[in-house]
C-alpha cells in the first residue's frame, strides 16, 4: 500500500474515532474534543502545547506536543485508557502510553517510552479538575496542570 494511501486511511480512522467518541455523550460533562492550550509547571514555568484530548462515555485519549520558545515541538505524548469523574475529581487509568522528548524548564528529558497495560495493570492517576463552560483545567498529582478549550 503506498505511503500516501496509508496516511489517508490513518486520517480517516482518527476522524471516525473522534466522531464516535464525541457522539457518545457521558454524564461526566467531559464528552467530546478539547484543544490543548498550555502546560503549567508546579514551579511556575508555562509551555505552549498543541494537541487534542478526547473523552467518550468511559474512554479517553490524548495526543499533544510541548513547544519550545520558537514554537517547535520538542516533546510529546500519546496516552489513553478509561476514566471516572466525580465532582472535581478525575481519575485516569493509563492503558496506553507513548512519550519522549527534550528537557524544558520544569521538565526533565524524557527518553522514548512505550507501554501497553491491561485493565488490572493500568496506572491510576487521580487529578483535580476545574470545568467552567468550555474551559477545562486538569491539575495533576505532580503539581503541574494543563488547560484545554472545548472544540
Amino acid at each position: 500500500m503506498p505511503v500516501m494511501l496509508k496516511f489517508l486511511v490513518a486520517m480517516v480512522v482518527v476522524g471516525a474515532v473522534s466522531v464516535w467518541m464525541t457522539a457518545r455523550a457521558p454524564e461526566s460533562g467531559l464528552a467530546g474534543s478539547w484543544s490543548t492550550e498550555d502546560y503549567r509547571m508546579a514551579e511556575g514555568a508555562r509551555h505552549p502545547v498543541r494537541g487534542t484530548l478526547f473523552f467518550s462515555e468511559k474512554d479517553w485519549m490524548v495526543l499533544f506536543f510541548v513547544l519550545d520558545d520558537k514554537g517547535r515541538p520538542v516533546r510529546g505524548s500519546a496516552e489513553g485508557g478509561v476514566y471516572e469523574r466525580s465532582g472535581d475529581s478525575l481519575v485516569f487509568r493509563h492503558n496506553h502510553h507513548l512519550s519522549g522528548g527534550s528537557a524544558l524548564e520544569g521538565l526533565a528529558e524524557s527518553p522514548l517510552r512505550m507501554e501497553i497495560r491491561n485493565a488490572s495493570e493500568a496506572t491510576r492517576e487521580e487529578c483535580r479538575i476545574e470545568l467552567v463552560q468550555d474551559r477545562l483545567v486538569i491539575h495533576f498529582p505532580s503539581g503541574n496542570s494543563m488547560t484545554f478549550q472545548r472544540r
